[in-house]
């Protein structure tokens, strides 16, 4: 099955996009004649997997690599790189070069920045007296679609860059992105922003705007909303477990650019191999299980196997018809992925039936009703003293700390030495760059997370998760807080929680743009507008939701979940810096001083 995603149901043209991306590449490679080799930094290989099929590459003379320090290996004279502004690649580069230098190798090497120049790797090259042998150009990718409904923009330490590096670069590149989706898909009306992140990115898209127009014009623009989200507005849902389908499969197998790679003896093939699973609407099985609670998953695929096995036995033991026949056949075509996620949800079933994995999600809910604190604090340090897997102990940490507004100094200051004695003391720089983020701190003011979690109605006591009305099924009782406050801006704006809003992290913002704007009230940004785009376009309105800082699939699936209900007059696409986990989130602030 192709890892490519099918985007045919999308609400905007989302295929546009990618198929621009794919003729931007091909154009690279074509204004270089005769064969070349094309060395791809991993990061950006996992992108373009969804953006452009290897052998189409191969079709125009590619020969394909990987970065890395080894020495490069091709008879190509003409070298492409495709990189990321990190400078480790200019490195590996700059290696390259040396090494075929000295080996008297005559090529020529071209190299293109994902998705813009940078000054600093610019530097590394010159200081490495390799810059003046390199064509320097940029691939302007900006953002790749992940599924129908979901962008990635691809920015995986942006978040760290922003709260522990006071690097901001990437606020301009995700404006830059959303002003690109502009100009494809006509100015977006109506703007909230809520976090110091995003309220600086929608300043800079009207400045985008001022710079670059979009022409304004009579017809209704494709997205009539844009709502943006720091991460750091609600650091709560993504150190919960995620109990969607999706969710647990990325929690507990990483789920990478829409797949999954893991052991072939998972998925009944020869044990030693690994195979990559994909993962996208493509899939129809996955596609109907994805946002159902995994509880719901195991039933629905009982359902369906049982179904079929009693299909089986009327067919051999009762005379049918041509037409049942066929019925038959079809329902046999979806066999491998019935078995496919069958294998899936068992191998997912024994490690969420472990002990210490219902262990931990009972501390999380007592962590997230603030139920007792003594009993949290002492399950952390005995996590500590156990010396259990360090991204386990810091999601727990964190969702401690943020929910109390930090920890008394005693007892952060006690916790801080006890995890440095555990995982020794490299990790004070994980440590400072977390305490910069202020994900784990000092308390300096009484917690107002009780305030929040009532006036947001975060913890739902009666839920259904087979037959689901509330969004908090995808964490079995726990509505997380940035799908509540995107609830809230859809339905009937952000004027009725100003004091809610006032007290999460950052500033927030609510405006109109372009035509709209001239005499145009905040308050008219909500509910009326959705009916007026709909009736003149004659389909519902799409609203853009922008998480700087990385979405968990939980997340997702609850705005999959607000966007079906009959009441609702929108679609909604996600974008996001990144797909994230809590583990994932926190990767990049964890440091080992070398």
């Amino acid at each position: 099955m192709a890892q490519i995603p099918n985007l045919d149901n999308a609400a905007i043209n989302l295929a546009s996009l990618r198929e621009q991306s794919q003729k931007e590449l091909l154009t690279i490679i074509k204004n270089i004649r005769g064969k070349k080799c094309l060395v791809i930094d991993p990061k950006v290989s996992g992108s373009l997997s969804l953006i452009v099929q290897t052998a189409l590459l191969k079709e125009h003379g590619v020969e394909l690599r990987h970065l890395s320090a080894e020495p490069l290996q091709t008879e190509c004279t003409k070298v492409v790189y495709l990189v990321c502004n990190q400078l480790e690649m200019m490195r590996h580069i700059s290696l390259h070069i040396h090494d075929n230098t000295s080996k008297g190798l005559q090529r020529e090497y071209y190299l293109y920045f994902v998705p813009r120049r940078s000054v600093a790797c610019e530097q590394i090259l010159k200081e490495e007296k390799v810059h003046d042998l390199l064509t320097i150009g940029e691939y302007p990718l900006y953002m790749v679609p992940l599924d129908e409904d979901v962008i990635s923009f691809e920015l995986d330490f942006a978040y760290k860059e922003c709260l522990a590096d006071a690097d901001t670069s990437s606020l301009w590149h995700i404006a830059k992105a959303i002003h690109r989706l502009e100009f494809s898909f006509g100015l977006i009306s109506n703007v909230r922003a809520k976090g110091k992140a995003s309220v600086r990115i929608a300043e800079i898209l009207d400045r985008m705007q001022t710079e670059e127009p979009v022409n304004i014009d009579d017809a209704v623009p494709d997205i009539s909303t844009l709502i943006l989200l720091d991460r750091e507005v609600d650091m709560v849902t993504p150190m919960c477990t995620q109990l969607t389908y999706e969710g647990l499969l990325d929690e507990l197998l990483h789920v990478n650019n829409g797949a999954v790679e893991l052991d072939a003896s998972i998925m009944g093939a020869q044990e030693g191999k690994k195979v990559k699973v994909p993962l996208n609407s493509s899939d129809k099985l996955f596609k109907e299980t994805r946002d159902l609670n995994f509880e719901v998953v195991v039933q629905v695929l009982r359902q369906k196997a049982t179904s079929m096995k009693q299909d089986y036995t009327d067919i051999t033991t009762t005379n049918q018809t041509v037409s049942e026949l066929k019925d038959f056949v079809k329902k046999l075509n979806s066999l491998p992925e019935m078995t496919r996620h069958i294998n899936l949800a068992q191998h997912l079933s024994t490690l969420t039936s472990k002990p210490s994995f219902l262990g931990r999600l009972d501390m999380e809910h007592t962590i997230v009703e603030s139920e007792s604190y003594d009993i949290s604090f002492e399950f952390i340090e005995e996590m500590i003293h156990k010396q259990e897997p360090l991204a386990s102990v810091l999601r727990l940490l964190i969702l401690f700390s943020v929910t109390n507004s930090g920890l008394p100094k005693r007892q952060f200051d006690y916790l801080r030495r006890e995890i440095l004695h555990s995982y020794g003391f490299e990790h004070m720089a994980t440590l400072n760059n977390l305490e910069k983020a202020g994900f784990f701190r000092k308390q300096e003011m009484r917690s107002n997370w009780l305030t929040v979690k009532r006036a947001m109605r975060l913890v739902v006591e009666d839920i259904y998760t087979r037959n689901p009305n509330d969004i908090s099924y995808v964490f079995s009782g726990y509505a997380p807080l940035s799908i509540r406050l995107i609830q809230q801006a859809i339905r009937s704006g952000w004027r009725s929680i100003e004091e809610i809003l006032k007290l999460l992290p950052g500033p927030h913002l609510e405006t109109k743009r372009g035509a709209l704007s001239r005499g145009s009230s905040v308050e008219s940004l909500s509910g009326g507008s959705a009916n007026v785009d709909k009736a003149a376009s004659g389909r519902r309105s799409v609203v853009l939701v922008v998480f700087v800082g990385g979405v968990t699939f939980a997340e997702i699936s609850a705005l999959r979940f607000l966007s079906s209900q009959e009441l609702m007059a929108y679609d909604i696409i996600v974008a996001t810096t990144k797909v994230i986990n809590g583990q994932t989130l926190l990767d990049p602030f964890v440091e080992r001083l070398s």
